[in-house]
């Protein structure tokens, strides 16, 4: 195995175990005498196994007996093969050196990161611990800018969806807001979006915490509450520094709601996220925040909400009737075109008999016009918010994927597992 320095990060190439890897079964059955060289290899092997099955985190939870070892692919979490009890503390010991963790420190949760290098293609791998009753618990977060940024036009948007967001990329200042749970994609769009808008001409700031990707020509500056850089103290120097586009990972507080809002007035193009469940809830969230809604009309062109539902795998995809029950629930859900079939997935080797193969976004654009804007400084609520968005074309979020489910793309089910609680 070949190991060099990169800067202050270790990269290494998974050149030994690679081929093994590919058809191994269990990742202890090439166990030698030495455990700690056995650590080293089911480690790398199950690194790798991760990357190929398009993992975006593996867990390691210590229990009595094992090492229990599980993948989450397609935002569920799978079983892998547990290592036995005999290596345990050398695989923990293994990966927080590898992330840069003190091996001695078993006490206190930690944080630590790590490139690899599989087949060409540079894997960050974000590290945390957590120690619970038999041990150290750790989650590998697997990050790969080739699967995370990407043409917007691949994104999932509808063509009318699509086309409001390029609308709403068409202003020169401004404040655009991704709303949505952790995990439903917002990363990847906002990546995806300095991607498209990063010109020779344009000084491009993110402030994020964590800085995820590395992206060239834009200056990236990572949070350490630690230290006192906080998003707010981040975003006062950011404006001194001549800015085009400012991206902040997340709003978090009402300082940071009111500097982002304000920095939409004054000539800068900013991007953001909100954990809330849809559009219009953001706006209310931001309200009670203590942003002024006259800065928030000022500012605010418009809201994506989204969520990532399961793709059907292509390869045992199969079209069906609708059943009673499903229609019933269209009709609930006000869907009023109701399709003639649905899909779905009856499980093969390529989706491991799971019926899917891969994640998509569904969307919901709310575009803020005059209309809306005198809504809110009447401080009208969630619902009007809503209703009055959606009379002038906004699409809600649950029809945005049933619309998908009428295009092979995904399940009825899926769309309501991650959607309901948006209606």
């Amino acid at each position: 195995m070949k190991r060099k320095k990169n800067n202050t990060t270790t990269v290494f190439e998974l050149e030994e175990t690679r081929n093994e890897a590919v058809n191994v079964d269990s990742p202890y059955d090439r166990l030698s005498n030495s455990f700690e060289e056995s650590a080293i290899q089911s480690v790398n092997a199950l690194i790798y196994d991760g990357v190929k099955k398009d993992a975006s985190d593996i867990h390691l939870e210590p229990r009595e007996n094992n090492l229990l070892v599980r993948l989450r692919i397609d935002g569920a979490l799978r079983d892998y093969p547990p290592f036995p009890q005999e290596i345990m503390s050398q695989i923990i010991s293994r990966v927080k050196l590898l992330a840069g963790m003190d091996i001695a420190e078993r006490r206190l949760p930690q944080d630590g990161s790590m490139y690899l290098e599989i087949e060409g293609n540079m894997i960050h791998i974000r590290a945390s611990t957590l120690p619970i009753i038999h041990g150290e618990k750790i989650v590998l977060r697997l990050l790969s800018p080739e699967k995370v940024i990407r043409p917007i036009e691949e994104l999932g948007f509808s063509p009318m969806n699509l086309q409001r967001y390029y609308h709403f990329l068409d202003s020169s200042h401004g404040m655009i807001l991704v709303a949505g749970p952790t995990g439903c994609g917002k990363t990847t769009t906002l990546y995806s979006t300095l991607q498209y808008l990063n010109k020779r001409e344009k000084n491009i700031v993110s402030v994020e915490n964590p800085v995820e990707y590395r992206l060239e020509g834009i200056n990236q500056v990572q949070v350490n509450t630690k230290i006192g850089l906080t998003f707010a103290s981040t975003l006062r120097t950011v404006l001194r520094q001549d800015p085009d586009i400012i991206m902040v990972g997340e709003i978090r507080d009402s300082e940071t709601a009111e500097i982002v809002t304000r920095a939409g007035l004054t000539g800068q193009m900013v991007f953001s996220t909100l954990h809330t469940g849809d559009a219009a809830r953001s706006i209310t969230r931001l309200l009670d925040m203590g942003v002024q809604s006259f800065l928030l009309t000022s500012s605010l062109v418009g809201i994506i909400s989204q969520r990532l539902v399961r793709i059907i795998c292509p390869h045992c995809r199969q079209a069906y009737s609708p059943t009673k029950d499903e229609y019933n629930l269209l009709s609930k859900l006000h869907f009023e075109q109701k399709p003639d079939c649905l899909y779905r997935g009856s499980g093969c080797e390529n989706c491991s008999g799971t019926g899917f193969k891969g994640r998509t976004a569904i969307h919901e654009v709310m575009a803020v016009d005059t209309e809306l804007r005198n809504l809110i400084k009447n401080a009208v609520n969630t619902t009007e918010l809503k209703a009055k968005a959606i009379s002038q074309g906004m699409t809600p979020l649950i029809h945005d994927g049933i619309e998908k489910c009428k295009m092979g793309l995904t399940t009825l089910d899926e769309v309501v597992r991650v959607a309901y609680s948006t209606l």
